[in-house]
Order: C-alpha cells, then sequence, then structure tokens
C-alpha cells in the first residue's frame, strides 16, 4: 500500500500540483494586482487591531482574530516542524526556497478563498454559519457537475483532515514524545484523544476559544527557542541563506543525482511540503474565515494572507534556519541517523543539550500538532455535515477520535503519503471553483473601484 500511495504522490506532486499551486497563485496575483504586496500593510493592521486572547463567545461565527487563529492553528503544525525537515533531507535547502516561492504566490490564492468563503456562506436554521469551498463550488457551478466536485471536495477534505491528516499530527507527537519522555506513542494517544474529545464536545466556540490563546503562545515558545539556536551560530547564517539559494537551482551538489533528477525533487518537496504547511490552494482554511465576524469579504481575505505568511515565512523558516545551519552549513555535521521526525530534536540539541533540546521541540510540536488537530477535526466537521446532515455529525466525532489515537500506532511513512495524497486531490476541485470564479474576487476586492 505504501508503493502504491507513494507512486501515485509522485505524480501528483512533480506534476499536478506544481502546476496547479504555482499557476492559480501567479493567475490571482496578476489578477488582483499583486495584492500580497498592496494589501500586505492593510492584513497587519487589521491583525493587530483585532489581537485578543478573549475574544468571548459570539452570538454567531467567530470575531476575525479568532477565525485567523483557527486558520492558523490548521497551517502551523506538523508540517513547520518535520514536514520541513522532509523536504530538506529529500531535496536538499533549497527545497526551502521552492517554498517561499508557492507561498508568495499562495497569499493571492488563500485571499481568493476566504474572500469567497467569506460572499458564500450560509447561516443555518439554528444560527450557525457555515462556509467553505463546498459552497463556493456550488455558486461557480449551479447544476449536477458543481453538486459532484461539491461532494469530492467534501469526501476529500473529511479523509484529508478529518482522518488521515489527524493521523499525521497524533503520530509525530507520539513520536517525538516517546524519544524526549521515554513514554509509549500509543500511551501520548490515549491522553491526546481525550484531551482532543472534551474540546470537539464543545464545538466551535470552545475550538476558538483554545485556539485563540494557543496559537500566539506556541509561536512565541517556538521562535523564542529557534532564536537562541541561531543567534549562537549567527556566523553561519550567511552561508545558510547562500545555500538556500544556491541549492535550489543547483541541489545536486547536496542531494546528488543529475541535475534535472535533483532539480525536479527540491521543487516537488517545495510544493508538497509547502502545501501541507501553509495549506494555501487545498479549500482548508476558508472554513474558519468564511466564520469572521466583518464587514465585507475583502477585510478577512487580507487578514488571511497575515496567517500565511506566519505560518511559513516566520514560523518554517526558523526550522529551516535552525537546521541548515546545524546539518549543512557547518563543517563536519553528520546526518547519519537523522530523520524527518528526529531532525528538529537533533539540531535543537546541539546547543540546549539532548535532553533539554528533545523535550523543548517535543513539546512545541505537541502544541503545534494539537491545535492543527482541533481545526481540522472543525472543517471535516461541517463537511460531514454538508453530506450526510447535523444528526450524522456524532459519527464523524467518533470515527476522528480512533484515526487521532490510530496516528499514534501507525507507520510514519505511510501515514504521512496518505496524508498527502488526500491533500492534493483536494486541490483539484477547489481551484476549478477559484479560476471560475475569479471574476467576483476581483469585484469583491474592490481593484476596480480605485
Amino acid at each position: 500500500m505504501l508503493n502504491l500511495v507513494q507512486t501515485l504522490n509522485s505524480y501528483l506532486s512533480d506534476y499536478v500540483l506544481i502546476a496547479l499551486l504555482v499557476g492559480t497563485g501567479l493567475f490571482f496575483t496578476i489578477k488582483t494586482r499583486f495584492v500580497q504586496i498592496r494589501c500586505f500593510g492593510e492584513g497587519w493592521k487589521r491583525f493587530f487591531g483585532e489581537l485578543s486572547l478573549k475574544g468571548g463567545k459570539q452570538k454567531s461565527g467567530l470575531t476575525s482574530f479568532q477565525a485567523l487563529a483557527t486558520a492558523v492553528a490548521a497551517q502551523v503544525g506538523t508540517g513547520n516542524i518535520v514536514g520541513a525537515c522532509g523536504a530538506i533531507l529529500i531535496g536538499g535547502p533549497g527545497a526551502i526556497f521552492w517554498m517561499w516561492i508557492i507561498a508568495f504566490f499562495g497569499m493571492a490564492t488563500i485571499y481568493a478563498e476566504a474572500v469567497l468563503a467569506v460572499e458564500t456562506r450560509v447561516k443555518t436554521d439554528d444560527g450557525r454559519i457555515h462556509g467553505g469551498p463546498v459552497y463556493y463550488i456550488r455558486k461557480a457551478f449551479t447544476g449536477s457537475f458543481g453538486k459532484f466536485l461539491a461532494a469530492f471536495f467534501s469526501v476529500a477534505i473529511i479523509l484529508a483532515v478529518g482522518f488521515m491528516g489527524s493521523m499525521v499530527q497524533s503520530n509525530s507527537i507520539g513520536e517525538t514524545c516517546a524519544h524526549a519522555f521515554g513514554i509509549p506513542s500509543w500511551v501520548i494517544g490515549v491522553i491526546v484523544t481525550a484531551v482532543a474529545a472534551m474540546i470537539f464536545l464543545g464545538g466551535v466556540q470552545r475550538i476558538a476559544s483554545v485556539t485563540e490563546k494557543l496559537v500566539p503562545i506556541m509561536a512565541v515558545l517556538y521562535l523564542l527557542g529557534s532564536l537562541v539556536v541561531i543567534l549562537s551560530r549567527i556566523t553561519l547564517i550567511p552561508r545558510t541563506f547562500g545555500l538556500i539559494f544556491s541549492s535550489a537551482f543547483h541541489p545536486e551538489a547536496v542531494i546528488g543525482g543529475s541535475l534535472g533528477y535533483a532539480l525536479k525533487t527540491a521543487i516537488s518537496q517545495g510544493a508538497k511540503r509547502g502545501l501541507f504547511s501553509n495549506e494555501a490552494g487545498m479549500g482548508s482554511t476558508p472554513h474558519a474565515h468564511a466564520m469572521a465576524n466583518v464587514e465585507k469579504p475583502h477585510d478577512q481575505g487580507v487578514v488571511a494572507m497575515i496567517g500565511l505568511f506566519i505560518d511559513t515565512f516566520v514560523v518554517l523558516t526558523m526550522t529551516a534556519l535552525v537546521v541548515i545551519t546545524v546539518f549543512y552549513s557547518a563543517n563536519g555535521a553528520s546526518l547519519e541517523g537523522i530523520t524527518k521526525t528526529n531532525m528538529a530534536q537533533q539540531a535543537f540539541s546541539v546547543i540546549m543539550g539532548a535532553g533539554p533540546g528533545a523535550i523543548f521541540v517535543a513539546l512545541c510540536l505537541l502544541f503545534f500538532a494539537f491545535s492543527t488537530i482541533l481545526s481540522w477535526n472543525l472543517f471535516g466537521k461541517i463537511n460531514f455535515e454538508y453530506l450526510f446532515g447535523k444528526k450524522a455529525v456524532p459519527v464523524y466525532s467518533i470515527l476522528a477520535l480512533a484515526f487521532i489515537f490510530m496516528g499514534s500506532l501507525l507507520s510514519n511513512d505511510l501515514v504521512w503519503e496518505l496524508a498527502d495524497f488526500f491533500n492534493q486531490i483536494m486541490v483539484i476541485p477547489n481551484v476549478i471553483a477559484l479560476i471560475a470564479l475569479s471574476a467576483l474576487v476581483v469585484k469583491l476586492s474592490g481593484i476596480n473601484k480605485k
């Protein structure tokens, strides 16, 4: 099964995904006149204007910051640590450069996703707000094709983030905690599953309340720890950036093989891990942005861009700088025994010591991955309810909790490959709808009024 999924993923990530992600991002960058640059300052103003650790319970929906925190909780997870390390191990330091490129164009894509999610959201009979790709897919295609495409997306996201993606998060939590504390992975799985169940029972308001507090704290904690390592090796930083840029175009010097093979590997790893990290084009974060209480769709669109910026250009980049300065920029560093799961722990251990370094990464990953589980469960639940109705939601919750626990037991490679597969096929119906509604995105952006 692992070999089959790996083969399918290689075609998707090497060809289909790169074309869709870069093409869509470039398309919306041009259509919105580089919204990620024009409205970058506006996005930060709205972000700081809404910043709060106690947003309170809303009558319906969420505050703009709660929606962003829920979206960032989904974005900032295992992909920022384990995913980044995997990309570097396979594609070399240059994979980070391609992650940056995809993230830059992805900021325009995620703007379009958030704008359309707010514009097409619906209010249920009990006052709850639901939104996301299924709703703008149905707006783009009103006939049977739209119904099929929306259902296809719903099934894909339920499997991708509600089930398989949560397995990845609990798998990484279990392995890193086992390495740091010597506790069996299945024990960690039981604890994570139990705590998740208590929060799930509180619904979207409880999830938002947890993420708005957890996201800022976990980000600051990780950034401070990363700065300790980076400052201790500050003289290697110029060489580190040099490696990232040089191996982006000549990766064969780092990962071996011909130039063509090495370049394809570096770019595909950047695309695949970039998608798993920032989720632009995947169609997951629009579910959170749709619930934001904002005056107009554009307001949440610019905030959504800041979420992606924080995810890739801040958190993921810090991981990359730590790992590359330790294992690639320093003379005599060895990658023997290093895997994507333990790479970050080993890198932090060089400065903090074996025990403290492993514990620090384990704790950060616990916060990152657990917050992602909370948001992804919500996104899957919205689509499960779309397909089967509100009465079926308890069935989804039971299945989701079972997958969270199973993730702590299964093979790391198989879990990652399954998550990658369903993440990638989610992109296809989402991108089709985004392109079809591009004129609406431009209209809502207010470009033509200026």
